[in-house]
């Protein structure tokens, strides 16, 4: 089939928010109204708070595969003997410091010691999360005292490191490759030459972005609140207090980046005129989407690495959440990396509507890039 171009006629097109917002409107129904969609959904939520949970409880219990490690102190070993053998495995400490060296170096799970303000006149000494099993099996709450900052956990860092970047692969692939799919099909069935007389081409491309831009927003709001539910559900607060700013940032930064990527998936979705010819098409986008993974997975603990991550567009929703995690992010830094975000928004969607206007109306064979940019 040779290429064509097919010229708009009919009513004037509607311009501006109300024409963006009307095509924003049908991505969000026609999206809300798939059964694939929503079961895909709930199950992913099901799997994030089970997540969650899982190693909220394996924390809380030491891990699968015998008794709670416990030290004792002076006379919280009279408190402690009757649960050895009970589900704990009770170990005498000298004093103190050597409870804490056993707690730190992962001897044990956590540690009692004589003293604290509550009835029970004990403190349990844990490393980065309070032991829920030993505190449920003493009579009464005992004081708590964590020995080590979760931050400085580098197996937690690592799985933080790994859940933001799978959350941000993931939505941004589910609703990129929405957008790339939705363009094509309108083209092969041509309703895109029935909405063109509704609304303008760049108006058109703003009310995908912006409707797919919402949904993927609000999947990781949820995700982000399961997980939050998850946390406190286990004992976490103080993980989910270290990681309050983090999360906050992750949500911006995503919704900046995927205006970015949703932007680049419809352009590039109109140079093609079949959807079996998509995945080609949009595989440049793919791989910028899945370089920030890997690279979080390989350099979670680089800070020059990390560091470049937070200003590199693609990878900056990423990046930051997770220095300021980590805590070495300086308070101005998300908002330069925001700042960033916005002129690389500006100039891609300055290009990208280009091409879409000018090969949105044209089947066939395949629209070269550089033919698409000049018009």
């Amino acid at each position: 089939m040779t290429t064509q171009t097919h010229s708009r006629s009919g009513a004037r097109p509607v311009s501006g928010a109300q024409g963006a917002w009307l095509v924003a409107e049908r991505e969000i129904t026609t999206k809300l109204r798939s059964k694939a969609f929503l079961v895909s959904s709930g199950v992913l939520l099901l799997f994030v708070l089970a997540g969650v949970l899982f190693s909220g409880f394996m924390a809380n219990s030491g891990g699968l595969g015998g008794p709670t490690k416990v030290a004792a102190v002076g006379e919280a070993s009279t408190v402690l003997q009757p649960l050895d053998g009970e589900g704990f495995e009770v170990t005498e400490a000298q004093d103190r410091a050597a409870a804490e060296q056993l707690v730190l170096d992962g001897e044990v799970a956590a540690a009692v010691v004589p003293g604290g303000d509550t009835a029970v006149d004990l403190t349990v000494l844990a490393k980065d999360s309070p032991p829920s099993d030993v505190m449920g099996a003493l009579s009464a709450s005992p004081s708590v005292e964590l020995l080590a900052p979760t931050t400085d956990n580098p197996a937690l860092a690592y799985i933080i490191a790994i859940a933001f970047g799978v959350v941000f692969m993931m939505s941004a692939i589910t609703f990129g490759t929405t957008i790339a799919q939705s363009v094509v099909e309108e083209k092969q069935t041509r309703i895109v030459e029935i909405l063109l007389a509704t609304v303008s081409a760049r108006t058109m491309l703003a009310g995908k972005i912006l409707g797919n831009s919402i949904l993927a927003l609000a999947q990781v709001v949820a995700i982000v609140a399961m997980a939050s539910i998850g946390m406190l559900a286990t004992g976490q607060d103080l993980l989910l207090g270290e990681l309050g700013t983090s999360l906050i940032w992750f949500g911006i930064l995503f919704a900046f980046g995927f205006v970015l990527l949703a932007t680049m998936y419809a352009a590039l979705a109109t140079l093609v005129s079949r959807q079996e010819d998509v995945a080609s098409a949009v595989s440049p986008v793919m791989w910028l989407v899945m370089l920030p993974y890997f690279a979080i997975i390989f350099f979670n603990d680089n800070p020059q690495a990390l560091a470049i991550m937070s200003y590199v567009p693609f990878s900056a929703p990423i990046g930051m959440p997770m220095r300021l995690y980590l805590g070495t992010a300086e308070w101005w830094e998300p908002l330069l990396s925001l700042g960033v975000l916005a002129v690389s928004i500006a100039i891609v969607l300055w290009i990208g509507a280009r091409i879409y206007s000018n090969s949105i109306l044209r089947t066939g064979a395949k629209v070269k890039l550089s033919e698409a940019i000049k018009g």
